[in-house]
């Protein structure tokens, strides 16, 4: 491929249309992203214009013949699902992360959890909800055993997300999930450690320390007030568990990222049980990229700043 860019004196910069914003229910997470990627970025390298998907998708098209690549901050639909991704394939413009067929894949928890049964990667039990089991939700009391999980199929940072103890917050939770999604999946509770494990690379793939997520006392799980809301989790980087475990997580992470297609980089969320097994519960392909988010926390474990790890995925993309 080759690099235009854009001559400063003896030096010759990269453009990037940096994406975010959007029309999700994340798109203040997007924007906040952006926020600390701009201000990290390598301007000695990189020159930088701001698109927001939501008003300048005809302005990124006019644009396309002066643009090396683009960073997408996009997290949930029209922009984590694959969607930005065909658009940015259309116009010819190479991109951080997984493209439309991973994208779509890992966005769907139901597909993302087939993917990883086939592949003979451990998950929970989990059905399908269908509308009427919002006000009846017998028939899945007859497959799955509370509590459960309840979770809208495509969202992300846990909207619409709810833990059910009792037929009643079943069937409530089953009607919320449907207020974000067409597509509601019930899954069965495991209690636990909640690890996530980031991975990195194209085809030479290298995963990253663990992150343990511990939410406050008053939070049920890592919802989204819990994952925004400053000082309300703390995360344990590297996660304090034992040698074992660290190499079964990471390779569950990569194994779940080849599972999905995906390229560039992903996180993977799983439960550590304490009987330390390990299940996988979704895959991340834009990870929130603020400077304290959790794959730049697990970046830097491994030696690698912000500013190198935003540098990294850009050279990705250009691969």
């Amino acid at each position: 491929m080759r690099i235009e860019g854009v001559v400063v004196g003896e030096k010759k910069k990269i453009r990037v249309a940096l994406l975010a914003g959007g029309r999700s229910g994340e798109r203040e997470v997007s924007l906040a992203g952006a926020a600390g990627v701009e201000a990290a970025m390598d301007r000695e390298r990189y020159d930088l214009r701001r698109y927001d998907p939501k008003t300048d998708l005809t302005l990124l098209a006019q644009d396309a013949d002066s643009i090396d690549v683009a960073f997408i901050l996009l997290h949930g639909s029209y922009g984590e699902d694959g969607r930005v991704q065909g658009y940015l394939d259309l116009l010819d413009i190479p991109y951080q992360g997984s493209g439309v067929l991973g994208s779509a894949l890992a966005m769907d928890k139901n597909m993302a959890k087939t993917l990883y049964r086939v592949h003979g990667l451990p998950v929970a039990e989990w059905e399908m909800a269908r509308p009427e089991d919002g006000q009846d939700p017998d028939r899945l009391l007859e497959i799955l055993t509370l509590p459960l999980v309840v979770k809208p199929v495509r969202e992300g940072s846990s909207l619409g997300m709810t833990i059910a103890h009792d037929r009643e917050q079943l069937g409530e939770g089953i009607r919320l999930a449907y207020e974000y999604d067409s597509e509601v999946m019930v899954e069965q509770f495991l209690a636990g450690r909640e690890i996530t494990v980031a991975v990195l690379g194209n085809s030479d793939l290298t995963p990253l320390p663990l992150v343990e997520i511990i939410p406050g006392a008053e939070y049920e799980f890592f919802d989204y007030t819990a994952k925004y809301k400053e000082g309300a989790t703390r995360e344990i980087c590297p996660a304090e568990v034992d040698a074992e475990i660290t190499a079964r997580a990471q390779a569950l992470a990569v194994e779940a990222h080849k599972a999905l297609c995906l390229r560039g980089y992903s996180r993977t969320d799983m439960i550590l049980t304490p009987d330390g097994s390990l299940y996988l519960l979704e895959t991340n392909t834009i990870p929130g990229m603020t400077p304290t988010s959790l794959f730049p926390q697990a970046a830097a474990a491994a030696g690698i700043d912000f500013t190198r790890l935003i540098s990294r995925l850009l050279e990705l993309a250009l691969e």
